[in-house]
């Protein structure tokens, strides 16, 4: 039977080779870079098997499926073929692969686990990521695809302390995704002792990578993907519909005060939640000069009584005009119980279609850009919610939004503000008008209709269109 070969390209083996403690590399798309990590971990606990001593390392992925996919095409095949190699120097039996539970009872859930165990006791432990599994785990750690982690800056905060203790070694791994997470901030920080890769799709096709680089830019029909996964480009104010500068600018700390509440007219926007996602209540207050936040509600995993419930509790604190409403799939019934409670002239419901997104996420950008509306100043959560909506162009040139980056939602707050925003633009507007003179046969005009003009007197010194109300 012939060995199994396992090799590695140049920048592969540049990352196995470096042996600083604390080391993040930010690499091209299909560049193997979780295969050449693992090949480090792997090296590591045979190592440390033919030493005596036991090696533990933890990595945590985006997902369950990525944590699978890191065990089953990286992991196993180069921990066999290590074993082959190394097993005419430290004989014994072969690491078992096994598949385990973890849970977390912070997030009331249960992670499957992907494991090697080594017969000396080193150990490999794969999972998707969450602060409670970055404290659970000790030993060495491996971010894997670190960008794309939902609640980076949490993870970080649990697992680096863990990792920190006793001189365990952290790599970082990623391709970019934006400027909203913690992988920027460490890639890109000044002097923070951190050994730095960086590989994007033209460096790797010339040590070696096998991929045709016309060919998969022309499949992926997509310059800002493209930009960000395989040339490495932070593309924040390129893809992200609202960046962080123009959502800071638009902070105030007044606003998500129930307590500041004027008295005047508010609308609302209502993002229903489905399954997991959060049901949002979005209130503005319109002062004239501005459309003020006075409120958000954002719950997860409530019932549709209990949100019938928080928005007749909107209604009666404040003085509704327009509610907006997110009428799409499950929708459709909260929108019909709310026009029966509250009378069709003051809800809305708006189906999101992709053009209809569109819109409203357009008249929300150029509200923040007039700044005709504050949001509340210094929430974090907040913020990564805003910003997690992104401009895609698709294969036909059409523009469309996808919720993507930091956030505890599928950008449920961006919705629901987009639809308070819209709300307040589509609300009844009074015109008042002044009654123009009617000419007289002869050209001329007159002051006042003659007795025997026939005109009713009444209406000719009635303001034109009195009474009449208008709106989008």
């Amino acid at each position: 039977m012939t060995d199994p070969v396992i090799t590695f390209l140049p920048y592969q083996k540049r990352w196995l080779q470096d042996q600083a403690r604390f080391k993040i590399g930010m690499f091209t798309r299909r560049g193997g870079k979780t295969f050449g990590a693992c090949g480090e971990i792997a090296d590591d606990c045979f190592q440390a098997e033919i030493a005596g001593r036991k090696a533990r390392w933890t990595i945590l992925s985006r997902s369950e499926a990525t944590a699978k996919e890191a065990m089953e095409d990286a992991l196993k095949p180069i921990v066999r073929g290590f074993w082959a190699a190394y097993n005419q120097i430290a004989r014994g039996a072969a690491p078992e692969f096994d598949e385990g539970e973890f849970y977390s009872p912070e997030l009331d859930a249960t992670y499957k686990t992907h494991e090697v165990r080594f017969p000396g006791g080193s150990r490999i432990t794969a999972l998707s990521a969450s602060p409670d599994a970055a404290r659970g785990f000790g030993g060495n750690l491996l971010l894997d695809e670190f960008a794309f982690h939902r609640d980076s800056r949490r993870i970080w905060g649990s697992a680096f302390p863990v990792a920190a203790r006793g001189g365990h070694k952290i790599r970082v791994i990623s391709t970019p995704n934006g400027k909203g997470n913690k992988f920027y901030e460490l890639m890109t920080a000044d002097d923070n002792g951190w050994s730095r890769h960086h590989v994007d799709i033209y460096q790797a096709v010339e040590q070696g990578l096998n991929v045709d680089i016309d060919e998969l830019r022309s499949g992926m029909a997509d310059e800002d993907a493209w930009a960000q996964e395989f040339e490495l480009q932070w593309l924040d104010a390129a893809s992200s519909w609202l960046d962080y500068d123009l959502i800071a600018s638009v902070e105030k700390p007044i606003a998500g005060y129930p307590e500041h509440y004027g008295g005047k007219g508010v609308y609302v926007g209502v993002d229903i939640a489905a399954r997991n996602d959060l049901f949002v209540i979005w209130v503005v207050e319109d002062t004239g000069a501005q459309l003020i936040t006075r409120e958000v509600i954002a719950e997860k995993r409530i019932a549709f009584a209990e949100q019938d419930r928080l928005l007749d509790e909107v209604f009666d604190r404040y003085n509704v005009l327009r509610v907006a409403i997110d009428q799409t799939g499950m929708g459709e019934k909260p929108v019909e119980d709310a026009i029966r409670r509250y009378g069709s002239s003051r809800v809305d419901g708006v189906l999101f279609t992709s053009t209809r997104k569109l819109e409203l996420a357009t008249v929300l950008k150029e509200a923040m850009q007039d700044r005709t509306v504050a949001i509340p100043a210094g929430d974090p959560v907040l913020r990564a919610d805003l910003h997690a909506i992104r401009s895609r162009v698709g294969p036909t040139g059409i523009r469309r939004l996808v919720a993507d980056g930091e956030t505890d939602g599928h950008a449920d707050r961006f919705w629901a503000l987009a639809l308070a925003v819209a709300a307040a633009q589509a609300a009844p507007v009074e015109y008042e008008y002044r009654g123009v003179t009617p000419p007289r046969q002869d050209g001329g005009f007159r002051d006042e209709p003659d007795e025997d003009d026939g005109i009713n007197r009444d209406w000719w010194r009635a303001p034109l269109g009195a009474g009449m109300r208008g709106g989008l």
